[in-house]
């Protein structure tokens, strides 16, 4: 007997949305996230990233500080300013600045949590897990 509440249904893989310029990075990220389960789309900058926001949910962004056209710190202040569905987003800041001013900024812009490159995969899986939920 089967019903639509039953626990065997597959939920959902928790969607992921990576915001950096360098290709190399998000490739890494998308590669080590789909592998553990994670469905994951891509943005090069915080405008391209805020337009997505916008039009679907995500579960987590993983963000960049320093990118064209909108930095990771400007998307982040944007992404909480805005509805409630996108506010409330949780965001991974990852970064080359490794300053405890740069970690201060990304805290006040609305990161949840900030990590500093490089971040090995298993670093990377264990904080994607912790603000987005297991896959």
């Amino acid at each position: 007997m089967t019903s639509s509440s039953d626990n065997g249904a597959a939920a959902a893989p928790r969607r992921i949305l990576v915001v950096d310029d360098s290709s190399l990075v998000r490739l890494y990220y998308l590669a080590a996230l789909e592998k553990a389960g994670f469905a994951v789309e891509q943005a090069i900058n915080g405008l391209e990233a805020m337009e997505k926001c916008l039009a679907q949910r995500f579960d987590l962004v993983i963000v960049d500080v320093n990118m064209p056209r909108m930095d990771g710190l400007s998307f982040l202040r944007a992404l909480r300013g805005s509805a409630a569905e996108t506010a409330s987003v949780p965001a991974l800041m990852i970064s080359t600045e490794a300053g405890q001013q740069d970690r201060d900024e990304a805290r006040a812009a609305g990161a949840n949590f900030y990590l500093v490159k490089p971040v090995s995969e298993a670093d990377l899986l264990r904080h994607v897990a912790l603000l987005a939920g297991a896959p």
